[in-house]
């Protein structure tokens, strides 16, 4: 094993305050990792997430084998290097961006067209994992099937099925490498199961019988209720072990972290914050609002009075809607500053009432203002 455990440093109820180990070092949770699809997050650079204090990145396979390619990572010295990065990356499998495209699955792996030139692409849980030692990433994911919401149980089981088999055989491959020198990463196991919640803990138990640096919840928020999200999560929850880290994939709302650290999840990612940005969506304290709104022409106010954030220092309401309306390309950039710096401050926050036994309180608030 790679990573060399989860340290839990403060509780409160199920939730948890963590430092999580891997090769290149240690990163704090709760934790949100933007969302750096082909190896930057979209109109930022890498200086602005190390301004903002982001410590793991996402990045994602599926695309980053396809464009440029994984040798071509690893010729450049590898995603780091590449990116001018030096905290972690966590790399997707990509299995949710494949399954999107309707792929031919089999009991080896994944056929599908390429969204760049239409070409036949193959992908196994080996080839999966060989693409992510080529590309060097810190926390590498396994090959899992992601069937979409609502789906009925007949292929709900075969996800589950086949997402146990190509657990275990990523498994084999990773101690392979390991043992050929090959090292390097930690690799983090998936539960699948839909909302079905006995299907979720049996997903659960049999990814945990494998034995994973991680375990990630997968195949939620893709459709399903808020009210049908959390009885799955904490369903697999149970029975995923406390001195390892626990990854929701895909959510990124306020409700939606407050709610699953609650729950006992450490690791967060979402698209949400840069691309709301870049369509003019503010996070605030006081909820979300949309710049392009004609109220907001002379305002002189910046985005939110109690953010810290460079965008929120020197420009106001009224120059960052401008920007946004005559589509200068800063708009994007000094707005997803914005929104990213916020939402790692409410992580922060839920960090700190974690620590301080009040996370009901912040829960609650929390509910009052996105709920």
């Amino acid at each position: 094993m790679v990573v060399s455990g989860f340290a839990v440093t403060a509780v409160d109820g199920d939730a948890r305050c963590g430092v999580v180990s891997t090769a290149r070092g240690t990163f704090t949770t709760p934790c949100f990792m933007p969302v750096g699809t082909r190896g930057a997050v979209k109109s930022l650079t890498s200086a602005d997430l190390d301004a903002v204090g982001v410590e793991v990145v996402l990045a994602n396979t599926y695309h980053l084998m396809l464009r440029p390619g994984a040798g071509t990572v690893a010729a450049l010295g590898g995603l780091h290097r590449f990116m001018g990065w030096s905290g972690h990356v966590l790399t997707d499998s990509g299995g949710y961006q494949v399954f999107s495209l309707a792929p031919s699955v089999d009991d080896d792996g994944v056929t599908f067209r390429s969204t760049y030139d239409g070409s036949t692409q193959r992908l196994t849980p080996e080839g999966v994992l060989d693409a992510q030692r080529r590309l060097g990433a810190d926390i590498a994911m396994v090959l899992d099937v992601c069937p979409p919401l609502p789906s009925p149980p007949a292929a709900l089981r075969l996800a589950v099925e086949r997402t146990a088999a190509w657990a275990a055989r990523s498994r084999l491959d990773h101690d392979r490498a390991t043992a050929d020198g090959e090292g390097g990463q930690a690799l983090f196991g998936i539960v699948q199961g839909g909302t079905d919640e006995a299907l979720r803990a049996e997903s659960a138990r049999r990814t945990v019988a494998i034995g994973f640096d991680g375990y990630a919840v997968g195949g939620l928020s893709v459709g399903e209720s808020k009210a049908e999200l959390l009885p799955s999560l904490l369903a697999a929850v149970a029975e995923l072990p406390s001195d390892r880290p626990r990854y929701l994939m895909g959510v990124g709302d306020p409700i939606g972290l407050v709610e699953g650290v609650a729950a006992g999840i450490d690791l967060f990612d979402c698209v949400l914050p840069s691309r709301l940005a870049r369509h003019g969506t503010i996070l605030a304290s006081t909820g979300r609002f949309h710049l392009r709104n004609t109220r907001f022409a002379t305002d002189e106010g910046p985005l939110d009075p109690i953010c810290a954030c460079p965008t929120c220092a020197r420009w106001s309401r009224g120059y960052l809607r401008h920007l946004l309306n005559v589509g200068e390309p800063a708009a994007s950039r000094l707005l997803t500053v914005h929104n990213l710096t916020w939402t790692l401050d409410l992580v922060r926050r839920t960090r700190a009432a974690v620590e301080g036994g009040d996370l009901a309180r912040l829960r609650a608030e929390v509910a009052a203002v996105w709920g």
